[in-house]
This record gives C-alpha cells, structure tokens and sequence, in this order.
C-alpha cells in the first residue's frame, strides 16, 4: 500500500477504505507520511468529500492514533455538550454544573478561541488559580465526587487530530464538512461517553454561516455516533447576534455566575435548559422533555447549580471569592459607549464583526500565540427586534488600551442595522436531528 496510491484514488472520486485510512493515519503518525502528502489528500477530500463510512473510518482511526478515557469506574449517566462556536457562547460555564446538579456527570473537555470566536478555557483562566490540567485520576476522582470537571485536551488524546487540524489550518481545508465531524467526534469519542449533545450554530457569528450547512454538519455527527454505539442528538442554533449581552472573556464569567443565581439574560438561560434537558433524556434520567426543563429551570432558581459551579471551581483550585463576588473579577480600566445616529428598529447585528471587534481589543487571539486580555469585551445594550432612538446606546466597548478602540467603535456601530420596520422574531433553537430521525424536527417549546 502506497501514500501515493491513496491520493490519487481520492482525487479521482474513489472511496477511502478502512485499510487505506488506517494506513495514512498510522503513517503520518509515525513520520512514513510526509506533511505533503497529507495535505494532498485533505485537499482531494476537500474536493470529493466522504460518505459516512469513510467518514466513521477516520473518525476511528484518529483515535487510536492515541488513549481513551475509561470512566467505567463512574456509575452515572455520562453526557457531555459540543458547541460549534460563536460569539457570546458562555454555555459551558453553566451548562456543566447545571447537568450535574440533575445527576449527570459532565466530563467536559473544552478548547481555547481563535479568531472572532470565543473559547471555554479562556473564560476560565479569568478565575484566579483555576486549573484545566487535571490528571486522569484527578478528572475521574473529581466526577466521582462532583459530577463535573472542565478541562483542556490532553496530549495522548488524540494527537493525530491535532496534527491533521494544522495542516488544514495552513491548506484551506478547514471548513470541509466530513474533516469537522471526525474532528469533533473523535475527540468527544475519546473521552469515552455514552451521549453527546450537540449545539451546531448558524448565522453569521457561526462557524457554518447557512442553517442548510448546519443540518449537513449536525446529521453526519449524529450519524458517527449512530455508528460508535453513543447517543447523540444536535439541535440547530442561532448566531446572527451574540448569544447573551456579554462578549468577553471576564464579561462572560460574569454573566453565566448571573444565570447561575437565577438571573441573566433569557436566551442564554434558555439554551442551557434546553440542551442540559437532552442531557437528561440520553442519560436516562428523565424521559420527558418539559418535565426535565422544569427541574433544570428550579436547580438554576434555587441557585443549586450555582453551588455545583463554585464547588467545581474549589476542587480545581479557583478563587471561590470571585464566584461570590464577581466584581472581583478581572475589570477593564476604561468604557466606551456606542451610541445608535438613528432611530427605529434593530432588525440586524452581525455578530461576527463584534466577535472580530472584541479580539482585537485582546478578548481573542489573532494568532495561535496571541495573549489574551480577560478584562476586555463588549456589552450588548440592545439586540435583535428592540425599538431603538438616536442617542441610546446600543453597547459598550470595555478596553484597556486606547490604540484601537476607535476602530472598534466603528465595527461596533457598523455591526448594528435599523429601519423603520420590526423585524419577525427569529427562533433561537431552530431544530433537533436525532439518532431515529435524522432530518430537522421543530422542538416543542412554546418559548421558543
């Protein structure tokens, strides 16, 4: 079997076979495959695509290429949560304890922003000490104990989607469908779950810009873990504006400790009821959907999941003052408000722009190296369908640095569109692909 072979079949539309996939993970692992011809083969998948075996194929292949968590040891439900990300996705940060506080256990493993979306681990680093480098004993101990753990990947869990994943970075072959989905799956696979729930954004602070991409994305992951014998369900989101008010990484944690004492703004709480519900229902735990938003609505009013967050924040050597008293958080030293030149209705907000805008004033990374400013960030005043006069301000920029803040102000406003006519409500969770039913089903929530 040749490297050279396989390209070649791939450029020519053939199909990959499990021995052929094998073989190029293996390879490339071991230093047998070069760099380029790895690159060769993604842009041929690229171009041709996969279908769902080969798809599964790499998928299984990329984690062999490394270690699985065994959490057999664990006699609860365990269910964790992907967002595709966005701008404003602060979900994990109450999602997690959320679920464990309804007898999930959450063994979340989250990654670090790039570019205009956020990433969980740089919302956590803005509490002092906390710590994402657990060990395997320490992580298992913890969910044993707690329910919940939020951590970064670790290096012998699979490695071969790290090294695949730069290499698109540099070829143009990010955004290919069946690339994703192995991606995500296989590191979601690894950590050796027995259901995932998926949150696959769509508009234009997404990653898949169209809702039709977005179903393409949600079917094949939920295919993929038809096939590993994993519980899985997508639901199909809105990101044509920031989920929340807050986009920024401290701004963020102060907003999810909100939601967690009951308050905070009613999307975000919404949405991590929602998915925290699907949670139970792969888990086992409750077969009724409504019944078990209910039970997530009161473990969030009584401030229950609240006490799960700061006790997992204890456990990982947090500062518990700052969930106290999320002033002590990291603060900007200056604000800046963004006033609307006119009246009517907010009908639009491109919340990539305001993604983009808050990286460069340090909430994000430009480059992989970028350091990162937990202090810095946006809030949101206004949102989609709010009537709006000139002068109100419709957000505010909180900076450290005065060497760009005018050009941010300029994307903040430019973000924003008014006319003279209200826009119709758009859905925030517009879908479900299921395991049984792989086309979009409406959910039944009359709040949405």
């Amino acid at each position: 079997m040749r490297a050279y072979d396989i390209i070649k079949g791939k450029r020519d539309g053939g199909i990959l076979t499990r021995d052929e996939i094998d073989f190029i993970i293996a390879g490339y692992m071991n230093g047998r495959i070069p760099d380029y011809q790895i690159s060769a083969l993604l842009m041929a998948i690229y171009f041709n695509g996969m279908n769902s075996q080969e798809s599964w194929n790499l998928t299984q292949a990329m984690i062999q290429s490394g270690k699985v968590l065994d959490l057999s040891s664990i006699s609860r439900p365990k269910i964790d949560k992907h967002s595709t990300g966005g701008v404003g996705d602060k979900v994990s940060l109450i999602l997690a304890p959320l679920a464990a506080s309804a007898g999930i256990c959450v063994p979340m493993m989250s990654g670090r922003g790039l570019g205009h979306t956020g990433g969980t681990l740089d919302k956590l680093a803005a509490i002092q000490g906390l710590r994402v480098d657990l060990s395997e004993a320490m992580l298992i101990d913890q969910l044993k104990q707690i329910g919940a753990a939020m951590i970064g990947q670790t290096q012998d869990l699979v490695p071969a989607d790290r090294r695949l994943y730069a290499l698109r970075d540099v070829t143009g072959t990010v955004d290919c469908i069946p690339l994703i989905a192995a991606s995500i799956m296989s590191k979601k696979l690894a950590e050796g779950i027995d259901g995932l729930v998926l949150d696959i954004k769509t508009g234009s602070g997404a990653f898949m810009k169209t809702k039709s991409g977005a179903i393409r994305l949600a079917q094949e992951m939920v295919k993929i873990g038809k096939q590993a014998r994993c519980r899985v369900v997508a639901l199909i989101t809105d990101m044509d504006q920031p989920l929340g008010k807050a986009v920024g990484n401290a701004l963020e944690v102060r907003e999810a400790l909100d939601i967690l004492k009951g308050g905070g703004p009613e999307d975000v709480r919404r949405l991590c009821v929602e998915l925290g519900a699907w949670m139970m229902k792969l888990g086992g735990l409750e077969r009724d959907l409504p019944f078990a938003r209910k039970k997530l609505e009161l473990l969030l009013d009584h401030q229950t999941a609240f006490m799960k967050f700061k006790e997992m924040v204890i456990r990982q050597g947090g500062d518990p003052a700052m969930i106290d008293d999320s002033a002590l958080l990291p603060s900007a030293c200056h604000q800046l408000p963004v006033v609307s030149s006119q009246s009517g209705y907010l009908t639009r907000i491109q919340a990539e722009e305001l993604g983009k805008a808050a990286m460069i004033l340090g909430a994000g990374r430009e480059q992989m190296d970028s350091k990162i400013d937990p202090a810095v960030g946006i809030m949101l005043e206004k949102k989609r369908g709010d009537q709006v006069s000139r002068g109100d301000v419709l957000a505010v920029i909180h900076y450290n640095n005065d060497a760009r803040v005018q050009q941010v102000s300029k994307m903040v406003q430019e973000a924003y569109s008014i006319t003279n006519q209200k826009p119709r409500p758009q859905p925030l969770i517009q879908g479900v692909v299921t395991q049984s039913d792989t086309k979009v089903i409406p959910i039944k929530n009359p709040r949405n």
